[in-house]
């Protein structure tokens, strides 16, 4: 009898996702493993084994390697890239998800803050998706998918860097899409709203930022993690074939708004 996939079938595919022991980077990983990816699942303090990624990645029937990686290290993020290429199967599917931020408004905002983020959410994946994109070129296939946020498109307040860095990944985003897509390889973005995670905790926490972020969200309510993962396994997946430098958001309507 013959298997009829849809086009959101991921089996057979090795996805890495970064950032992912925690928040949307481990909604994503579960989220691609259920559609059939197996991952490696890469976080600068991920356990080597018996992490929650792993349980929940083993748990729909994947395979799960842990990787650690300090993102703020340029020479870890190259030595990642090295073990990546030397896997037993290359890298179908790269997730670009690890991230960090700094609140300061401004003109209280440090160098040291400055450099950090931008190196974190910037550079490094940069720098991993040049060496993994150069494989993907080389066979003629792959998927990027980069975490934006809604200040890839808006300022932010007391944000700078983070602004900046975001900013950054909307425009790299589609310089690597105008010039590999017609080389196989679609790199795409996902662009989440507000997610409750360890990176909001401190808007949650104010009450006044709190109501007026939720206000403004059409759906009434923040994102979850998870509510990621459908926009994640959709640019990873075939059904996204022809999609090339588009930033998808997920964002319960904010940028209608």
């Amino acid at each position: 009898m013959t298997t009829i996939r849809t086009p959101f079938d991921l089996t057979g595919k090795l996805a890495v996702v970064t950032g992912a022991r925690r928040g949307i980077g481990l909604a994503v990983a579960e989220a691609l493993a259920a559609a059939g990816a197996d991952i490696v699942a890469v976080s600068a303090h991920l356990e080597p084994s018996g992490s929650e990624v792993e349980k929940r990645v083993t748990a729909l029937g994947r395979t799960c390697t842990a990787m650690q990686a300090d993102f703020a290290d340029r020479a870890a993020v190259a030595r990642l890239a090295a073990d990546l290429g030397e896997l037993d199967r290359p890298v179908d599917i790269l997730v670009n998800n690890a991230g960090t931020i700094a609140r300061a408004p401004a003109a209280e905002h440090s160098d040291d803050d400055w450099d950090h983020v931008l190196t974190v959410n910037l550079s490094s994946q940069f720098a991993l998706t040049r060496e993994v994109g150069r494989r993907m070129l080389s066979r003629g296939q792959g998927k990027v998918v980069f975490t934006a946020s809604l200040l890839s498109f808006q300022g932010g307040i007391n944000v700078p860097g983070y602004t900046a860095a975001k900013s950054g990944i909307a425009g790299l985003t589609r310089a690597l899409a105008n010039e590999w897509a017609g080389r196989g390889v679609n790199v795409n973005g996902v662009v989440p709203g507000y997610v409750a995670t360890d990176n909001t905790q401190a808007l949650r926490d104010d009450p006044a930022r709190y109501a007026a972020i939720l206000d403004r969200i059409p759906a009434g309510r923040w994102a979850r993690p998870e509510d990621i993962g459908g926009a994640a396994v959709f640019l990873a997946s075939p059904a996204s074939d022809y999609i090339h430098g588009a930033l998808i958001p997920v964002d319960g309507g904010w940028l209608g708004r």
